[in-house]
């Protein structure tokens, strides 16, 4: 199994400092030490945003993927070397499998004649 984008990006996050939003309404602001492939994340230096505003200052917090709604990364991420595979093609050169018009065509008439 192959590991995509997001996670990618995850991983190229540590070491920085980010913003990570859970599904109980709760921010964390610090510095992300590691990323597992599943979205577990350690975090050091940690500001923590209650629902209620409140704030509080943690040395090191782990956070369960799957409690995660969604993370907010540095801008400077935003030129990370897995984005320059993503762009478009060429002219002449293609995505994927596909077949010729023509190949379509002569496939068409095959299968209607039958």
């Amino acid at each position: 199994m192959s590991i995509e984008i997001p996670i990618k990006l995850l991983h190229e996050a540590e070491g920085h400092i980010l913003t990570i939003h859970t599904k109980t309404n709760e921010i964390y602001r610090g510095k992300l030490i590691e990323a597992e492939d599943n979205m577990n994340c350690r975090l050091e230096g940690v500001i923590q945003t209650q629902k209620d505003g409140s704030t509080a200052i943690l040395n090191n917090v782990y956070l369960r993927g799957s409690s995660i709604a969604y993370f907010v990364f540095p801008e400077m991420l935003r030129n990370a070397p897995m984005f320059k595979n993503l762009e478009k093609p060429t002219k002449g050169q293609g995505i994927g499998m596909g077949v010729g018009r023509q190949a379509q065509r002569q496939a068409k008439a095959t299968y209607q004649k039958k």
